[in-house]
């Protein structure tokens, strides 16, 4: 887990359209950085779901949401079309950024251990500088804390 006040690491990933997207494409804007396991998995996609459906409120605070797992591009694609996902989506299969965001953990899953992204949520501030960070997060209730975070009701 990275510490608050850190400042955030930057990347290059390809989103679900293709295009390559950086961290620093942000500057001064709030940036929620999300990391999650897999496309089409029930958290997952109600974590997703969650944030689509709060994104014009996002917008409205001027800040941008970035979901990302180890995904491939195509993969991304089919998922935001099923869900209709207006937000960003960057595939990492080569763990750049999950591993920099240090989310590439062990996980135990009925007595057996394997290594993978434990959800965690970032919120980067305008100069690029973690704010909050929050591991470990529940997906049903992952975007409404994190807006009520922004909007300073918690």
């Amino acid at each position: 887990m990275l510490e608050i006040g850190a400042k955030a690491p930057d990347f290059t990933l390809i989103d679900k359209d293709g295009n390559s997207i950086s961290l620093s494409d942000f500057a001064g804007k709030k940036v929620v950085l999300y990391f999650y396991p897999k496309d089409n998995t029930p958290g997952c996609t109600r974590q997703a779901c969650a944030f689509a459906a709060n994104y014009e409120a996002f917008k409205s605070l001027d800040a941008v949401v970035i979901g990302v797992s180890k995904d491939s591009v195509a993969s991304h694609a089919k998922f935001a079309a099923k869900h209709d996902l207006p937000f960003i989506l960057l595939a990492d299969p080569e763990l750049e950024a999950i591993k920099a965001y240090d989310v590439w953990q062990e996980k135990k899953l009925y007595g057996k251990v394997s290594m993978g992204v434990v959800r965690t949520t970032y919120v980067i501030d305008e100069n690029g500088v973690i704010e909050k960070a929050m591991p470990k997060v529940k997906p049903d209730t992952n975007a409404a804390e994190i807006l009520a975070y922004l909007t300073g009701e918690k």
